[in-house]
């Protein structure tokens, strides 16, 4: 074990699990800590979430959709202890980091997820991609199809180019008023 790899300084981690496991990985680490009495070491373990809201059926639900599949964030001291602690977790694949190296994520990067995590506005989760051909279901120009020629996922509108006359015009609509085509 080379030296540089601990560091006493209060610090992120992203540590890998596997896919699915990262709530189940996050509670046993939070009990792990109590139960190792790691709490001067280990402080906290966070699957990092944001809320986007989806359309299904027809119906708009706001659900929280993991940002990273498979990874947990733990905020800690990189003692030994508190590695060995972490790395024998069981759903831990391993410490994000260069060869045996953790590398401790960037308080930049933690300021962005965190902002990620606490955005109180849902996004929009819209399946569709640009240029794709949709059928508009509602509205003026219900039965058209077009091409989707803008997504906006902040307020769920997508622009539809909708032949008319020879000309392309664009038609901004709900995402619920169109479908695949």
């Amino acid at each position: 074990m080379s030296s540089k790899r601990y560091d006493s300084t209060r610090l992120w981690y992203a540590i890998h699990t596997y896919s699915g496991y990262e709530e189940k990985v996050a509670d046993s680490i939070r009990q792990r800590k109590d139960t190792v009495d790691m709490g001067d070491k280990i402080f906290e373990a966070i699957v990092p979430k944001e809320k986007q809201i989806e359309i299904k059926n027809g119906k708009r639900r706001v659900v929280e959709k993991k940002i990273f599949q498979g990874y947990v964030l733990v905020d800690m001291k990189m003692t030994e202890d508190a590695w060995y602690i972490i790395r024998n977790t069981p759903g831990v694949t391993g410490f994000v980091g260069s060869g045996t190296e953790p590398s401790p994520v960037s308080e930049e990067e933690m300021s962005k997820i965190k902002k990620r995590m606490g955005v109180s506005d849902p996004k929009h989760n819209i399946n569709y991609k640009v240029g794709e051909v949709v059928n508009i279901v509602d509205g003026p120009f219900k039965g058209f199809d077009g091409a989707i020629n803008e997504i906006d996922t902040q307020k769920g509108k997508i622009k539809v180019l909708v032949s008319m006359f020879g000309r392309d015009t664009p038609v901004e609509l709900d995402a619920l008023q169109v479908k695949k085509v």
